[in-house]
């Protein structure tokens, strides 16, 4: 694994998923907008996921999507921790604890590490070193 290009890979990714997650605030379309901020992520985070993935497979680098994979979403869990709770969620009266035992939190990371394990199904040539 290429850690230098997994931690820029995986910062970019969680960069735009704060990015749409924030953005949609500022379009209301329903009347519960964290709802509508969770569902533009859960849309948002696979094209994010995919191209952070095309980014992180550059030439010669076989590493398994599910290895990759989790690594992304370790890295924005970090991030997660660190930047986007006390900056995002606990001005608004949240904490950590209910940010990451949210069911939806989970389910973006699946989303997070499924995307990535496609990616590299479908998009890395297989060769005999690779199977």
């Amino acid at each position: 694994m290429k850690i230098v290009r997994a931690i820029s890979a995986g910062v970019l990714i969680w960069f735009l998923g704060v990015l749409s997650f924030s953005i949609s605030f500022y379009v209301p379309v329903m009347e519960n907008m964290e709802q509508q901020a969770n569902l533009i992520l859960f849309i948002a985070i696979v094209p994010i996921v995919w191209l952070g993935s095309s980014l992180y497979y550059g030439k010669g680098i076989y590493t398994h999507g599910l290895k990759t994979g989790i690594t992304f979403f370790s890295i924005a869990a970090v991030l997660d921790a660190l930047i986007t709770v006390p900056l995002l969620v606990i001005p608004y009266g949240g904490s950590h604890y209910e940010f990451f035992t949210d069911i939806g939190f989970w389910l973006i990371g699946l989303e997070f590490v499924g995307t990535t394990v496609l990616y590299r199904y479908f998009k890395i040539k297989r060769t005999r070193e690779f199977i």
